[in-house]
C-alpha cells in the first residue's frame, strides 16, 4: 500500500483544515487506518484512527471533539477534519495503514505517507 496525504497548509487559529490521504493498491479496505502527528523535537503523536469498516474510531484525547476521521473505501481515501485549530497543532501530519485493527503506537503501522505540513498562526 502506498499513502498519499495532501491537504496542510497556513491557517489562522480557530480555522479548519481537512487532510486527505490516498492510498494505492486494492486491498486498501482491510487496513485499519491512522493519523499522527510530529512537531519539532517531539515524538511521534497518534491522534485518530478507524478500522477498515468505517465503523469505529478513536481518537487522542488533545484532538477529540475537534477532530474527525473518516475513510471512503471506493475511493481509497482516509480524511482527517480538523475544526478549531490551535496553534498548537502546528506538525507534520501522517497517514499510516496497518492490517487489521487500529493502533495508536506508530511502530505497530505497516505503511506511512510522506506527511503534510499543518501550520496554525495565533
Amino acid at each position: 500500500v502506498q499513502l498519499q496525504a495532501s491537504g496542510g497548509g497556513l491557517v489562522q487559529a480557530g480555522g479548519s483544515l481537512r487532510l486527505s490521504c490516498a492510498a494505492s493498491g486494492r486491498t486498501f479496505s482491510s487496513y485499519g487506518m491512522g493519523w499522527f502527528r510530529q512537531a519539532p523535537g517531539k515524538e511521534r503523536e497518534f491522534l485518530a484512527g478507524v478500522t477498515w469498516s468505517g465503523g469505529s474510531t478513536r481518537y487522542a484525547d488533545s484532538v477529540k471533539g475537534r477532530f474527525t476521521i473518516s475513510r471512503d473505501n471506493a475511493k481509497n481515501t482516509v480524511y482527517l477534519q480538523m475544526n478549531s485549530l490551535k496553534p498548537e497543532d502546528t506538525a507534520v501530519y501522517y497517514c499510516a495503514a496497518r492490517l487489521g485493527r487500529t493502533a495508536v503506537p506508530s511502530v505497530l503501522y505497516d505503511y506511512w505517507g510522506q506527511g503534510t505540513q499543518v501550520t496554525v498562526s495565533s
